[in-house]
């Protein structure tokens, strides 16, 4: 393959292929070469450091915007990781034509997201191409936490440990393309995208049993759970009969021919924690409004990073990263 498809920017395999075999082998760096989140960097003292750029389309939504999804997105980040979102910085690149009217909104939404969550807006930066050389608005947030004691560890994983999904699955998905393409599901179903520092911050400093948290954006929940299965070198079993749908995101899903699953989430995330305080974190989570349908969704066992799926009828299937193009531009 010698050009760049769609394919390579949805979160799947070719994402990662396109990551390791161009990005890290020409920057490789220990740290880098985690390929987490956020990095954990010595600037004297400990900070996490993340970034991410925005490209979704289209830039209003069900739920949101492109404004409040980039705010989000990156302090999320920085959050599963183990830190304290502190400060971001903000890049648009705007298309020559773009009423102002919509970049106010998108700007205005930005910042509330970040007011309502406790992040500083601490530097920026702005360019304009030609008409026809971009789509109306991309952003990049760039973000800085503070380390916690507590903190994202794929090693610390171990064979009876618990997987929980913090709500509902596919929502943001879902929007965008019944959105993008037109389509009147007559329902409500919305984005989810939202900051999720208040949640993920407590638990963190709460619960020490808790090995590893990550946001299932791009890919969805499978290809996340199929990245931390291969990066803890154990294998998931994940219970269809657990998994937090909204009945109209599922029946839209399969109106549309896709498979939840691989569905992106901005306002969700998976946590893996030792057995014995599984229950105590699904109870912490449900007392916020964004986690009332969190659940214990699978468990860890012994292996080299598969992950099956017990379906409904009692069989199971193989679960991998998203391969080609569900849906591009989620995010």
């Amino acid at each position: 393959m010698d050009k760049i498809l769609l394919a390579h920017g949805d979160g799947g395999l070719l994402t990662h292929q396109l990551i390791e075999d161009i990005f890290i082998q020409e920057f490789g760096s220990d740290i880098l070469g985690e390929m987490g989140d956020a990095a954990d960097i010595e600037c004297g003292k400990r900070i996490a450091f993340a970034t991410d750029s925005f490209v979704v389309n289209p830039i209003f939504f069900p739920g949101g915007d492109i404004g409040k999804l980039a705010c989000a997105g990156t302090i999320n980040d920085l959050s599963v990781y183990g830190s304290r979102p502190c400060f971001l910085s903000v890049s648009f690149i705007l298309e020559e034509g773009m009423p102002i009217e919509d970049l106010r909104k998108v700007v205005r939404s930005l910042g509330e997201t970040a007011r309502s969550a406790g992040v500083k807006i601490a530097a920026g930066d702005t360019k304009v191409v030609e008409k026809g050389k971009g789509d109306k608005i991309y952003i990049n947030t760039t973000g800085v936490g503070e380390m916690l004691k507590n903190f994202s560890q794929a090693n610390k994983i171990k064979a009876g440990d618990a997987i929980i999904v913090s709500g509902n699955i596919g929502d943001h998905g879902a929007a965008i393309i019944s959105r993008r393409a037109g389509i009147d599901f007559k329902s409500t179903i919305k984005s989810d995208c939202t900051p999720l520092n208040h949640i993920i911050v407590p638990l963190w400093e709460t619960f020490d049993g808790i090995k590893l948290m990550r946001d299932p954006t791009r890919g969805g929940v499978a290809t996340t759970l199929k990245e931390i299965a291969l990066k803890a070198s154990k294998d998931f079993l994940i219970h269809e009969e657990l998994l937090p749908f909204d009945p109209q995101v599922k029946s839209a899903a399969e109106v549309l021919g896709l498979d939840p699953l691989y569905l992106a989430n901005e306002g969700k995330f998976i946590a893996v924690v030792d057995r014995k305080i599984a229950e105590e974190v699904v109870d912490f989570i449900r007392r916020f409004p964004e986690g009332k349908n969190a659940a214990v969704i699978g468990e860890v066992l012994e292996g080299r990073g598969d992950v099956k799926l017990k379906t409904l009828l009692g069989g199971t299937k193989s679960l991998d990263m998203l391969a080609g193009e569900q849906l591009p531009r989620i995010c």
